[in-house]
């Protein structure tokens, strides 16, 4: 039967081999093992210390660069597209700084914000219960309006074929755009306003989304702006499936099409990315940086660039898949030669001696 003593020695054998131990190992750190992890650690902390001095560096560039391009922004953008009409989309999670930062650049280019739709979660819902709300939803405005939609669509598709076909002006060609000296002004449809507030409500009234501003007022631009985070759980693949379908419906209907996302929000699977690896990519011009003050002008630019004729593009980081940090700029008027002065008769006279 084990006692107390055998307890008793146990606990002082335990306590007595860990103190031998302490002991032998700080004598053994004293040597060359103990400068080897001085040496070590100094360098650690010196790398350490070089990164923070970058980084601070860094960001305090990019912060002087935010600076400039918010400075700079206005005569940028000055009446660049005067007299036109934009409305910004949302997906669930955009960025609100995003939004408020394109809308004061389109501010800076003479355009008018019409408002705002914002899709709410439910309308990427694939629930059937959901689903069938969508369409019969559809259905219902479909009896008065008479649009035709798109058979073999998804119920999201023939819903944003819908809103798409009131609040947007049909697209201008781009080759009469690109012949005009200056920006075509839209000229919005007659008789559709109430029409247009009647669908926007409908969908609004089955949580489908919400709005702000008067967006039943037509226009002729869009911007889309994505979420600002890829959820690491997936749940955004629904909103990159939609995304496609959603936007060739705005842009079959608008004179142009930007898709805006911000830098975070638009690596590998976003739905930024999503799009540029489509067909879609043809007719959509994109922007993966638009939480940045140069993205939010790039955004207003590409707009520009595809009302005036310019082929859709991507902008932004190279390694979210952009091709271009912004479009090229329009190239200057070519400049005759000074026509050469007449003689003067003193001249003349030199001439004749």
């Amino acid at each position: 039967m084990i006692d107390f003593r055998y307890h008793l020695v146990s606990i002082v054998a335990v306590f007595l081999a860990l103190a031998i131990g302490i002991v032998l190992g700080s004598t053994e750190l004293q040597g060359t093992t103990y400068n080897f992890l001085d040496r070590t650690t100094a360098k650690l902390q010196n790398e350490y210390d070089q990164t923070r001095g970058q980084l601070a560096t860094a960001q305090a560039q990019a912060s002087e660069g935010e600076a400039y391009a918010q400075a700079i922004e206005p005569a940028v953008l000055h009446d660049l597209l005067p007299g036109q009409r934009l409305l910004i989309v949302t997906e669930p999670g955009a960025s609100s700084a995003a939004v408020a930062g394109i809308s004061t650049a389109a501010a800076d280019a003479g355009v008018t914000v019409t408002g705002q739709v914002a899709w709410q979660p439910k309308f990427f819902d694939t629930s059937a219960t959901t689903r069938d709300s969508l369409n019969q939803t559809t259905l219902d405005l479909n009896q008065t309006l008479n649009v035709p939609l798109t058979s073999s669509g998804t119920y999201q598709q023939q819903a944003a074929q819908l809103v798409a076909s009131q609040i947007l002006l049909s697209a201008q060609s781009s080759s009469s755009a690109a012949s005009s000296s200056a920006t075509p002004t839209p000229t919005p449809s007659t008789g559709q306003g109430s029409d247009a507030q009647s669908v926007l409500a409908a969908y609004a009234q089955a949580g489908f989304l919400t709005t702000t501003g008067q967006p039943a007022t037509q226009a002729n631009l869009v911007v889309v702006v994505t979420p600002q985070t890829v959820p690491a759980d997936g749940s955004a693949d629904q909103l990159d499936q939609v995304l496609v379908p959603l936007v060739a419906e705005l842009a079959a209907k608008s004179s142009a099409i930007v898709v805006a996302g911000t830098q975070a929000g638009s690596g590998t699977g976003s739905p930024i990315a999503v799009l540029r690896s489509n067909n879609a990519a043809n007719q959509v011009s994109t922007v993966d940086d638009a939480d940045l003050v140069s993205g939010q002008t790039v955004v207003i630019q590409a707009l520009a660039a595809m009302l005036g004729g310019a082929k859709a593009a991507s902008y932004g980081f190279a390694a979210n898949g952009a091709t271009a940090v912004a479009p090229s700029p329009a190239p200057a008027p070519s400049v005759s030669a000074s026509p050469t002065a007449t003689a003067t008769a003193s001249s003349k006279k030199k001439a004749k001696k």
